[in-house]
């Protein structure tokens, strides 16, 4: 299905699947460890553990969830951070990979997993972070599950490299142009309600506006009265959102899993818009299928615009997608990873 990442506690998420960063030992760990054993149950958690016996790192097994408003509790064995030259991130990696393997054949079509191993055994979180969404992305290209990334607070959180960098530099650059262009725009207004001199009306008709005796010029050339008839313009009206996205998917030679993983959504959700002639997208899953089809500006707008939408120069959201689009980065989990550090609605899911 598709990938979302949420802010909450793990052990009030509702999936089939809860992941939990083990102890090796049987025994109850501390942080979410203690957490999931002490709300699932701690006697009988313990219990079903013990029948596991000891693990490795990157080793996963399953419990029954108990208490938890799960079925099942998949325990994975994170490495212990020593630098990241003992093979740390690929025992991370193989606790993903394995968690999902496992939760395809218990048939689970939901898991949510913690951002592994950053809590008591000190991994990175930007690694994590990274690692987390490489093997869930590429596990969703060829399954169908939903997957949540549950972090527990925004502190928790972080997000590095060239892309959270360069947006953050452009957000606070162009916030502070704002700021400059709201100052000037205070100065005293001049008195617009003078005459308007014959030589500076252009040759184009134009219609005059009673708010400050502003005239506001037409540039569009004149249409005669059957042109301009509501039936007439109604008889070419272009193609629906629906229609030219999938115009566009044809003309790019994708085929629909391609688009509907590359933009985050799952199969029921594109099903629905493929059958509906029209449909009605949400700007956040309108912008997803956007950035599925590696749209550029131009293109992009215009697929907006057919569905009633637009991009605004003053909306926090619509600047980092616009930034994204501009520099020719599609990738929707790395764009939602920033979104999601800004407080911003995520692409897609």
């Amino acid at each position: 299905m598709a990938l979302q990442i949420i802010r909450n506690d793990i052990i009030n998420v509702e999936a089939d699947a809860i992941v939990n960063t083990a102890n090796p030992a049987v025994a109850v760990g501390p942080g979410v460890d203690e957490a999931i054993y002490t709300a699932a149950g701690r006697d009988i958690l313990l219990e079903a553990r013990r029948a596991i016996g000891p693990m490795k790192p990157g080793d996963v097994a399953a419990t029954p969830a108990f208490d938890l408003r799960a079925k099942h509790i998949i325990h994975a064995i994170g490495p212990a951070w020593r630098g990241g030259g003992y093979g740390e991130r690929e025992t991370v990696a193989k606790c993903y990979r394995g968690a999902l393997a496992l939760a395809l054949e218990l048939g689970c079509e939901s898991i949510a997993f913690p951002l592994m191993a950053t809590g008591t055994y000190g991994f990175p979180k930007d690694e994590a972070l990274k690692i987390a969404v490489r093997e869930i992305s590429g596990f969703l290209i060829d399954n169908e599950m939903e997957v949540m990334l549950v972090v527990y607070d925004k502190e928790s959180f972080e997000v590095s490299g060239k892309l959270f960098s360069d947006i953050k530099t452009f957000i606070e650059e162009d916030e502070v142009r704002d700021l400059f262009r709201r100052k000037e725009t205070r100065a005293p207004a001049e008195d617009l309600s003078g005459p308007v001199l014959e030589d500076a009306v252009p040759e184009t008709a134009y219609t005059e506006c009673e708010m400050s005796g502003q005239v506001l010029y037409d540039t569009a050339p004149k249409m005669n009265a059957a042109e301009s008839s509501l039936e007439e313009r109604l008889r070419h009206m272009d193609r629906t959102f629906q229609e030219h996205l999938f115009w566009l998917i044809d003309h790019r030679g994708m085929t629909d899993p391609e688009v509907y993983k590359k933009a985050n959504i799952d199969r029921k959700h594109f099903s629905k818009i493929r059958s509906d002639i029209n449909y009605s997208p949400s700007k956040k899953t309108a912008l997803a299928l956007a950035i599925a089809l590696e749209l550029n500006m131009d293109e992009t707008i215009d697929l907006l615009g057919r569905a009633g939408l637009a991009l605004s120069p003053s909306i926090r959201f619509d600047k980092i997608i616009s930034y994204c689009i501009e520099h020719g980065n599609y990738d929707i989990y790395e764009i939602n990873n920033v979104l999601f550090k800004y407080d911003q609605p995520l692409l897609g899911a």
